[in-house]
């Protein structure tokens, strides 16, 4: 495990404390809500120039219209077509990519099926973040000391990849569906970050923790309460939800951790890697060779 002073209650500013981004170009898919709002704030306040991509150009430009050193550009993760156009615009505009946190996400959505018929979930916060790593490879390695930060959610050892049914064409499950995404974050970053390594590439898992942002969305308030998570009023549980600043301070400290400069591939809570591997290397390796038929992209390394 990674000792810092940091922890469960840090924030982004406490993280980025003496760390200067000026000349640093960062990504940050879902950079305009929630967590990604945070993490843009506190890296264009370090000095990074932020670039945020998103399926509501207008709605992040009205979201981060205080915010300086940001530019807005089109992406819809789930649409394979537009990670490519906005990859092109991207490698014309900006040779490196330093930093690349790859936040955007869907959870417990109803069953949706989007591009050739994929799972949203599986496909929105897996394979467009898979896509769009692999296409904006170039970048990443030209920076020679980039950061590659996928954002997962609490590991639970009883998650699996459902290798027989990704898409859940038998039988949806939400909860099972958002789960295998989650996983499928963690095992991207490990095996990224075995590709990644030789090339100046490094890569993270973080597990934010708990935070009421818009991911809660497709949730009614009658299922967050009788998960424990609020009364009938609404009111959070006493002692259970970070602020935002807390819950994004985790992926900005693995994004710009000089500590972390000759690790990799470690998943990440409350601002510490945690002991051990939290993945099986060959599962990892299994999941980005089904990537890469499913995307057509295999690109890194």
């Amino acid at each position: 495990m990674t000792s810092t002073m940091f922890g469960a209650h840090s924030t982004t500013a406490d993280v980025l404390t003496g760390i200067h981004l000026t000349g640093r170009t960062a990504l940050v898919t879902g950079g305009y809500s929630g967590l990604g709002l945070a993490t843009t704030r506190a890296l264009t306040q370090a000095g990074a120039r932020v670039v945020v991509p998103a399926r509501r150009p207008d709605a992040a430009r009205r979201a981060l219209a205080d915010v300086a050193g940001v530019e807005v550009d089109q992406l819809d993760l789930a649409d394979l077509a537009s990670v490519h156009a906005f990859a092109e615009r991207f490698l014309r505009d900006h040779p490196a990519l330093d930093i690349l946190i790859a936040d955007a996400g869907v959870m417990a959505c109803p069953e949706t099926r989007v591009g050739p018929g994929w799972e949203a979930q599986f496909a929105i916060n897996h394979l467009g973040h898979y896509a769009l790593v692999n296409l904006l490879w170039p970048a990443l390695t030209t920076a020679r000391a980039a950061r590659v930060v996928s954002v997962a959610s609490g590991r639970d050892p009883a998650w699996r990849i459902r290798w027989d049914d990704v898409q859940f064409a038998r039988g949806y499950d939400k909860w099972e569906a958002y789960t295998q995404s989650k996983l499928a974050n963690i095992l991207f970053a490990r095996h990224l970050d075995m590709l990644g390594a030789t090339h100046g590439v490094r890569a993270f898992s973080v597990n934010p923790g708990w935070i009421l942002t818009p991911l809660q969305r497709h949730l009614a308030v009658e299922e967050m309460v009788a998960a424990g998570w609020m009364d009938a009023e609404g009111t959070p549980a006493p002692g259970l939800f970070k602020t935002v600043e807390q819950g994004a301070a985790t992926q900005v400290w693995a994004a710009t951790s000089p500590h972390l400069d000759a690790k990799g591939g470690d998943y990440c809570v409350d601002c510490r890697t945690t002991d051990g591997s939290p993945t099986d290397s060959g599962e990892a390796a299994r999941l980005w060779a089904l990537s890469a038929d499913l995307t057509g992209l295999d690109l890194v390394g």
